[in-house]
């Protein structure tokens, strides 16, 4: 096995496990309606099963995830939530529209860890391309529901001598 490929496995266990509470939450607290909330929880289910098919694949690679990395990634994707978006309380517009963009990194992340796997481990069964194009269309997704909550939250900007 490449010296690195256990690392660069573990380093993506440990996005995607932030990357699956960050996709929770948003399912959860979105301010969006029923509808997209609803597409949103089917996403994150999907991000879940991303991560365990990671895990699958380093399990046979006899590759541990590392405790230490997941950990940090899991309290970072916590702290995330106290940053600052216009609100003491309460969730913001903000919070959608900056959640909605690092998912969007994540999963750009993702699509990038199966086309490595693909070239890494040629003839491993497992459709890596299949993975990719899924990714894909989740960032396609994510990226629409971006702009819907930019578009929320911005409409009211009016910048200085613009009208």
């Amino acid at each position: 096995m490449p010296p690195y490929l256990p690392i660069y496995l573990k380093d993506h266990h440990a996005a995607g496990t932030a990357g699956s509470v960050l996709a929770k939450r948003l399912a959860d607290k979105a301010i969006f309606d029923s509808t997209k909330r609803g597409e949103l929880s089917t996403l994150a289910e999907e991000i879940l099963v991303d991560l365990r098919t990671l895990e699958d694949v380093m399990s046979s690679l006899s590759v541990p995830p590392s405790k230490i990395k997941d950990a940090a990634a899991i309290a970072l994707a916590h702290i995330g939530k106290l940053k600052a978006n216009g609100h003491l309380r309460q969730r913001s517009p903000l919070s959608d529209v900056v959640e909605l963009e690092t998912l969007m990194v994540g999963i750009e992340g993702k699509a990038a860890l199966w086309t490595s796997l693909a070239q890494a481990l040629p003839g491993y069964p497992l459709d890596f391309e299949a993975l990719r194009r899924r990714a894909a269309q989740q960032l396609d997704l994510v990226s629409r529901y971006r702009d819907s909550a930019a578009q929320r939250a911005f409409t009211s900007v009016h910048l200085p001598g613009i009208r």
